[in-house]
């Protein structure tokens, strides 16, 4: 990112430091593809929401089909979408989809890793139904990218700061821009405004030093003796009933202490932890993913959200199960 200011300028300017930028915005963009093992384009964006909305309201198809448990800003860039419902275990119901697909070419957005529980979708099956079908799949990938292969997809979300890049920059991945209407006079006529060049390579740079680990496995194990706590006193382990749970978010249901409590108690031990997504945590609701669910009401009350980062140390989980283990009174 110091490499990005010290040699900003407009990439869209055609003097000499205007083609100096878009040189290194370009080598940024082969970096990203590289990196991600993606063979398409890449158009940068602001956010991952930025690249929904992008997707959803520009998608060169028909009906958008969006799952019942994917991100807040997909289901607000597609409020006409019809919304596909999940098992109890988190996975998307493949019959419901395999009937809703019959229509022409619809676009069907579905979340790689949930945001709140951690569970992974089968997208290879998923993504078998739509385009047999002829459809379009959008994967949101903001929570596995950097961790988890691409799945092959017609279009994929990025969000850097989800895997130690920067904030305010992310990536619409598109197999071939005739997916797309253009939409503006930046990123080849797909998006408008000014590349932000400094986080774009700041986002390289962070994509290339993920490694094969996100996260050290041995950072994990404390959490596998609180599992063992949580359910024998009485606690829900969510990762027990999901499909493909994922190591490094955790949905966990204290017995007797609300989710509202639980966030406030945990943020005065100097623990940061969510109830339901970060992006509407603040209003402290039921998370209408675990309701979609079928989570019991009184479970999905006491739910909180556990994520461990690329930088989260093994202190630091274990502070957390002493903190939650004094909470639930174990």
């Amino acid at each position: 990112m110091q490499d990005g200011f010290a040699l900003w300028a407009n990439p869209s300017s055609p003097h000499a430091a205007g083609r100096k930028a878009r040189s290194l915005l370009e080598d940024a963009r082969e970096r990203v593809k590289a990196a991600l093992g993606w063979q398409g384009e890449v158009i940068f964006t602001s956010s991952a929401s930025e690249a929904a909305a992008l997707a959803l309201g520009h998608a060169q198809a028909g009906a958008r089909l969006v799952a019942s448990v994917e991100h807040d800003c997909v289901l607000q860039a597609a409020l006409a979408a019809e919304r596909l419902p999940v098992r109890s275990d988190g996975a998307l119901d493949l019959e419901v989809l395999t009937e809703a697909v019959q229509r022409e070419r619809p676009l069907v957005a579905v979340q790689q890793v949930n945001s709140e529980t951690g569970n992974r979708q089968d997208l290879a099956a998923i993504g078998g139904i739509v385009h047999q079908a002829g459809g379009l799949l959008l994967a949101d990938c903001a929570q596995g990218a950097g961790r988890f292969a691409l799945p092959s997809c017609d279009m994929a979300i990025i969000s850097a700061h989800k895997f130690g890049g920067p904030i305010g920059v992310g990536a619409l991945l598109v197999k071939d821009y005739a997916v797309l209407a253009p939409s503006g006079g930046q990123e080849r006529g797909y998006r408008r405004g000014t590349e932000n060049l400094p986080g774009v390579m700041g986002m390289a740079a962070a994509l290339e030093a993920c490694g094969d680990l996100y996260v050290d496995p041995q950072v994990l194990e404390p959490l596998d003796a609180l599992a063992g706590e949580c359910r024998r006193i009485g606690g829900t382990w969510l990762s027990d009933r999901l499909s493909d749970p994922t190591p490094y978010i955790r949905a966990i249901a204290m017995p007797k202490m609300s989710a509202t409590a639980q966030v406030m108690r945990f943020d005065m031990a100097g623990i940061a932890v969510s109830q339901g997504s970060a992006c509407s945590s603040g209003t402290m609701k039921t998370s209408r993913v675990l309701e979609a669910m079928q989570v019991e009401p009184d479970i999905a009350a006491n739910t909180i959200r556990v994520s461990v980062g690329w930088n989260t140390t093994r202190a630091e989980v274990e502070r957390f199960c002493e903190v939650w283990l004094d909470l639930a009174g174990a």
